[in-house]
Parts: C-alpha cells; sequence; structure tokens
C-alpha cells in the first residue's frame, strides 16, 4: 500500500510542474508592450500624406513600416511581415482588412501599381490602425 503522504508529495509535485509549465508557455504569449505616444506621433506624421493624391502610396508604405515596427517590438515571431501577421492573427481583429492592406502595400512597391482609389487608401489605412489599435499601440 502506498502512503497518503507519498501521494500527497507526488501531487504537490505535478502542481508545482504544472504550474511552471503554465508560467513558462504564457511568458512566451506575452507581448511587450509599446510605447502609445510614440506610434500616436508617428501615426499622425503619416496622415499628413493623406492630403495629396500623389503621397497616397508614402501613407501606404509608412503605416505598414509601423505595423510591422509594432509586430517587432511585441516580439511577434515571423522573418518577414506577412510571417509576423500569420502568428499574430489570434491577436487581431481585422485580419481581412489587414491583409488587404499590406497586399496593397506590395503591389505599391513591387509593381509600380497607379490605380489607387481613395476608397482603398482609406480602407488600407483604416486596416493598418485597427492592427495598431489591437496591438496596444494606439488608443
Amino acid at each position: 500500500m502506498i502512503d497518503t503522504n507519498v501521494l500527497l508529495a507526488i501531487a504537490a509535485g505535478c502542481l508545482i510542474l504544472a504550474l511552471l509549465f503554465g508560467a513558462t508557455f504564457a511568458k512566451r504569449r506575452l507581448r511587450r508592450s509599446l510605447n502609445k505616444q510614440y506610434y500616436t506621433d508617428r501615426w499622425k506624421e503619416l496622415q499628413k500624406f493623406c492630403g495629396d493624391k500623389q503621397t497616397w502610396p508614402l501613407a501606404i508604405i509608412d503605416a505598414d513600416k509601423l505595423v510591422d515596427e509594432a509586430l517587432k517590438q511585441s516580439r511577434v515571431k515571423g522573418k518577414t511581415m506577412g510571417e509576423r501577421l500569420v502568428s499574430a492573427q489570434r491577436d487581431l481583429s481585422n485580419n481581412d482588412a489587414i491583409w488587404f492592406a499590406h497586399k496593397l502595400r506590395n503591389k505599391l512597391v513591387h509593381e509600380q501599381y497607379t490605380g489607387l482609389k481613395e476608397r482603398d487608401v482609406k480602407e488600407a489605412l483604416v486596416g493598418f490602425r485597427q492592427a495598431l489599435k489591437d496591438m496596444g499601440a494606439l488608443k
């Protein structure tokens, strides 16, 4: 027969292991807190590009860079922004919007895309802004 003290010791050991494992797993999921003032200031700066159709591409490109910077500072895993977006998808409330925005940025940079419409610019910026809010970079 097994002594009750031995059973209690085994149970306590299992509980300690479970707590340690849980704390380690939770620590990996923790995101670094972002400087809201920095991201708010940067967001306001890039919004200045929205006033002129010629600078709309710069607004999209800068917003994409800002989101990628926030993903990196939040310790989201991935070699590229696309990989980081996949890793962060559970934390982002509107994946379709951020992917639309990122793909539009890619068209602008890689394909010399010239068919930029005001509606697309607004939609992309709304997607970028929501991602920044979801990550805690904007209020």
